[in-house]
């Protein structure tokens, strides 16, 4: 029986300002940040894995690509673990078996070892973002879950900062086995900490895992006015982000910035930029509808891009800054839309909203490095401007589409 502090009048969701509401927002806000810390933690190393490793930039980018490649085939098989044994079982499990990948991730002795691990903690990995949008939007008031999932992807943009930077500066002061011997420890605590304090769940409800059932509610998906386009926002979103950050430390290693990996890294403390934009989009769409927020953060994130065409540090800096915090909005925007538009399918449109993420992190963030590889970042930044334009006329596209029913 849930406690009685816990319950409002009317209804057993959590709502603002319950401590079952204060619960699940922490869990989910340290979820989200082990998910990004662990998964992204070898991206300001590309340049010192490259060098040590001697392969190419684009090659070393497989060391994300690859666990994100991973995460997305797995999202939709863990997101049918999870209507079967429930989303906290499967979130607290994910969690735990990715830290103990993540341990052993220093104990490599080549780059294809490392490649395999990283593949390994993309699949273990895979519940916890399989299980989190349908969590919040089973367990939170729908007043609420513009806010709670701001939080939760404010945790991912904080674990994907506090990763980066922390993996970059320990590259500096020892090499980069420390830095992710690290990250895999900050990974088991927060696994420790979200084991103890999410809630349980109150409105899940198991939903058949037949073949024939999945595949029924995958083809409702498919045939909704607004989640296919969704999705095509998630791929071109996540991809254009990932590739960003991928190649924007070999642009800053090399002259006329010539910085040092622990330089290299602050910049991505500029994830403090989406961690408020997160929070800010959540409870901004909860006001004004995510058909009117969505279209406008993307052109920050376009106006973003050109900025970092920029030859001084600060331009770049700005740049990065600008468009970090569209894509968080973004991201925000849409999830908390699949998940309202959904229904009662949507831990299944979690899933593949999510599998169209993480293959946008993998397939565009890897395959971008070929415009770097051909002209550098001005090939890069042109790239991005056609992914970006591409998401703006989906998000044009989306404000006329009428609101389902069920949302």
């Amino acid at each position: 029986m849930p406690h009685s502090a816990d319950l409002s009048p009317d209804t057993t969701h959590f709502e603002v300002g319950t401590p079952a509401y204060r619960r699940a927002n922490f869990a989910m806000f340290l979820g989200g940040f082990a998910c990004f810390a662990m998964l992204y933690g070898t991206q300001p190393l590309l340049p010192r894995l490259a060098d040590d490793f001697a392969i190419s930039p684009t090659q070393v980018s497989l060391s994300v690509s690859a666990g994100t490649g991973a995460l997305a085939c797995a999202l939709i098989p863990a997101s049918v673990l999870s209507d079967r044994f429930g989303r906290r079982t499967v979130m607290r499990l994910a969690l735990a078996l990715a830290a103990l990948t993540a341990l052993l991730c220093p104990l490599v002795a080549s780059f294809e070892q490392l490649v395999l691990l990283r593949v390994l903690l993309g699949l273990a990995l895979a519940g916890l973002p399989a299980a989190a949008m349908a969590y919040l939007g089973e367990e939170v008031a729908p007043n609420a879950q513009g806010r709670a999932m701001g939080l939760y992807i404010a945790g991912n943009a904080f674990g994907g900062m506090s990763g980066r930077f922390v993996a970059a500066v320990m590259t500096d002061l020892v090499d980069w086995r420390a830095a992710l011997l690290v990250i895999g420890l900050l990974g088991a605590f927060a696994a420790i900490a979200f084991w103890r304090s999410l809630p349980e769940s109150r409105h899940f409800q198991r939903r058949s895992i037949r073949v024939g059932a999945i595949a029924r509610d995958a083809r409702v998906l498919m045939r909704d006015a607004g989640l296919p386009w969704l999705f095509l926002c998630a791929f071109l979103l996540m991809g254009a982000f990932v590739a960003l950050y991928n190649f924007l430390g070999f642009r800053l290693v090399a002259p006329p910035f010539s910085l040092g990996q622990s330089a290299i890294g602050a910049i991505f403390l500029l994830y403090l930029v989406g961690t408020w934009a997160s929070a800010w989009s959540g409870r901004l769409a909860d006001r004004i509808g995510r058909r009117n927020v969505l279209w406008m953060v993307v052109l920050l994130m376009l106006g973003g891009v050109l900025v970092t065409l920029s030859d001084t540090l600060v331009g770049v800096v700005a740049g990065v800054a600008l468009f970090t915090f569209g894509f968080f909005a973004a991201h925000t925007t849409t999830s908390g839309w699949v998940s309202r538009r959904a229904g009662a399918s949507r831990a299944l449109a979690a899933a593949v909203y999510l599998s169209s993420y993480y293959l946008g992190s993998s397939v565009l963030g890897s395959s971008v490095g070929l415009a770097w590889d051909a002209g550098r970042w001005g090939a890069l930044v042109a790239v991005l401007c056609v992914v970006c334009t591409l998401v703006l006329a989906t998000a044009l596209h989306l404000r006329r589409i009428p609101a389902a029913a069920k949302a």
